[in-house]
């Protein structure tokens, strides 16, 4: 929401806000634009009649008094992804959808797109390198990017954000059951990709990733006048460490790796197909791509150990990083820790989905606080109900972060690799300062 009054703020619109509770880097981003409200709150006496339109965010519930002042006016309410498509309704809208890898596959476009040289208006959902503002709003650009999340729009408006987008260029990465909370099964689920590709205007692109065969069904199955176009992994091949694409013109090193990573890569690439955007310009940019933040983000490394970040929590997720960074280093044993910290995550009734997530792991740790079980009013979970879910009794289990850190603090890291997975943090892990802790231990 903070990056969306930033860019209506840069078109030179007159954006006011409010919230009940802003924090860094929003705070920030928001008082150095003016925008940073005077009194944090709710306070109906802010809606007004001269007010052109509210957009209202998913943390703001349906009796949210500003909200509820708006409907009592009449005014117009948007939903966030609601008026994003009124923004770009006259551009050729490029939606990358899927339950993972749609950050990753809209930074890499971005990031294509920016070293060819074409305008593109954005929306993506996490910190990239050389971007100050997550969303871009613009009269000139002739494309928008944009992440289709498949979640809830606003409390007013219960439909998937991505099913508001209509694209011209769509993208599905994969489907596996997440947000049980609002799809209860898992054919309900796959029925929000089957709606979201109806929803591809006449002529359309659909962009699909042909080794899921839940993605294969729902691509087969959309209308017979879209255009289909199916990837699977970028060949490649792995030499001292570094990933490098086989093309027609030589081989091209990467910064980034993983066979999730490479998937990612070949959607971007037909997706920057379909935008005009030639294989040449591609791969030429894409050599210096580093990531999206805590999409498998270096924390820190010397030459016998290294730590990173990612924002994996769900089981497919967490079994494409583990295999990612175990795929890398083959030689170096792999300590892989996740957090479970979603509500999904933490639901009895989905742990079992992560049976054999981390199974190419050296060793394996699950954390979590029962104190965020309580908070999300879950049914407690046990440390063996963990292990039984995951299907490997090494499973190691911690509910106190401290404790975790200390023993992850006292083991031998010399050709040894660190991956830290989670939504969260694991209450309060400050990972840049683990990592340094960790690397000084080295030989």
């Amino acid at each position: 929401m903070h990056n969306m009054a930033i860019a209506l703020h840069r078109k030179g619109f007159h954006v006011t806000g409010s919230d009940d509770e802003i924090v860094e880097p929003s705070k920030s981003r928001l008082q150095a634009c003016g925008l940073l409200p005077d009194i944090i709150g709710w306070d109906p006496a802010r809606i007004h009649s001269g007010l052109d339109a509210v957009i209202v965010g998913m943390h703001a519930r349906g009796d949210n008094p500003e909200l509820l002042k708006a409907q009592e006016l009449g005014l117009k309410v948007y939903s966030y992804p609601e008026y994003l498509y009124e923004q770009t309704r006259n551009k050729t809208r490029v939606v990358i959808g899927g339950s993972h890898g749609k950050t990753s596959i809209t930074a890499m476009v971005l990031h294509v797109a920016a070293h060819a040289g074409v305008d593109t208006d954005y929306m993506v959902g996490a910190q990239l390198a050389g971007f100050d503002c997550m969303v871009r709003l613009t009269e000139e650009a002739a494309f928008a990017v944009l992440e289709g999340d498949e979640y809830l729009s606003s409390p007013t408006d219960l439909r998937p954000k991505f099913h508001l987008y209509q694209p011209d260029i769509a993208l599905i990465s994969g489907i596996a059951w997440d947000h049980i909370n609002v799809f209860p099964t898992f054919e309900n689920y796959v029925d929000q990709f089957r709606i979201f590709t109806d929803k591809i205007t006449p002529g359309g692109a659909l962009i699909y990733c042909e080794a899921d065969p839940e993605v294969k069904r729902v691509a087969e199955s959309a209308r017979g006048d879209i255009r289909r176009v199916p990837y699977d992994v970028h060949p490649h091949v792995i030499r001292d460490g570094v990933t490098s694409l086989i093309t027609d013109k030589g081989e091209v090193p990467l910064k980034v790796f993983g066979r999730h990573n490479l998937q990612n890569l070949n959607g971007a690439l037909h997706v920057c197909l379909a935008m005009e955007i030639s294989a040449d310009a591609f791969y030429s940019a894409i050599q210096s791509f580093g990531g999206a933040a805590k999409r498998l983000e270096l924390v820190m490394k010397n030459d016998r150990c290294a730590v990173y970040k990612d924002f994996a929590h769900s089981p497919s997720k967490l079994k494409a990083t583990t295999d990612a960074l175990k795929e890398q280093y083959p030689e170096r044993m792999l300590v892989a820790c996740m957090e479970l910290h979603t509500f999904s995550s933490l639901n009895e009734q989905f742990l079992d989905e992560y049976n054999g997530a981390m199974k190419k792991a050296d060793r394996a740790i699950v954390y979590f606080n029962p104190h965020t079980i309580a908070h999300k009013k879950l049914k407690p979970i046990t440390e063996d109900q963990v292990r039984r879910a995951f299907g490997d009794e090494r499973i190691e289990v911690y509910t106190d972060s401290g404790k975790l850190t200390e023993t992850l603090k006292g083991m031998n890291w010399t050709d040894a690799n660190l991956l830290m997975m989670s939504s969260g943090n694991f209450d309060g892990i400050d990972f840049a300062r683990l990592a340094g802790e960790i690397l000084h231990t080295v030989v």
